[in-house]
């Protein structure tokens, strides 16, 4: 997905929209407020094309938190269910060319780099998980760290029973109900 300018009218209709679902799941982020939020957005033309691209792809972005280091807000994928235009991919580019047969279209690695965005860390998905119940019917592909990589696995999460799981599995696996969540920081 290649970044793309979007015209005034269309950036004031993701600004709304953003705006929308900031007010109606405020219990994700009850102590920040939105006006400094769509400031940073107003004057950044990259990161209102990530949040085009994870909207249009299902993610439906929400803010989920603010690092006062970074002095950055954390916009994370906050569809109830991994985003189905995001699912059925392998977990990166390896992982897809060692696939002898049947392979998919791409990469969850692939698709998050041409959406500006990245997949959400393990710590990022566990935060995530303290706003709401997601991934209860699906699953999501995580960063994962370099050690495991080496060895050919990946690491995925989901909800079950109440209780956040992480797995691991071959990062050329790849399955219906499994996609990616993204982040972005603003």
């Amino acid at each position: 997905m290649k970044q793309m300018m979007h015209d005034k009218e269309e950036r004031e209709r993701l600004l709304t929209v953003l705006q929308t679902r900031f007010f109606a799941q405020i219990q994700r982020h009850a102590d920040l407020a939105w006006e400094p939020i769509a400031r940073r957005l107003e004057s950044s033309e990259s990161k209102l094309d990530a949040l085009f691209a994870m909207e249009a792809t299902g993610g439906e972005p929400d803010v989920i938190g603010y690092d006062q280091e970074k002095d950055a807000y954390l916009f994370c994928d906050c569809a109830p269910e991994s985003p189905v235009e995001r699912r059925s991919l392998c977990y990166d580019r390896a992982g897809l060319e060692s696939r002898k047969s049947y392979p998919p279209r791409s990469s969850a690695c692939d698709e998050a780099a041409a959406m500006g965005v990245e997949l959400l860390h393990e710590q990022e998905y566990l935060l995530l998980q303290t706003k709401g119940a997601f991934d209860c019917r699906s699953s999501s592909w995580i960063a994962t760290p370099d050690s495991i990589r080496r060895q050919g696995g990946a690491l995925y999460g989901d909800r079950h029973y109440d209780r956040v799981f992480i797995y691991h599995n071959g990062a050329q696996s790849y399955y219906a109900s499994r996609g990616f969540r993204s982040m972005l920081w603003v």
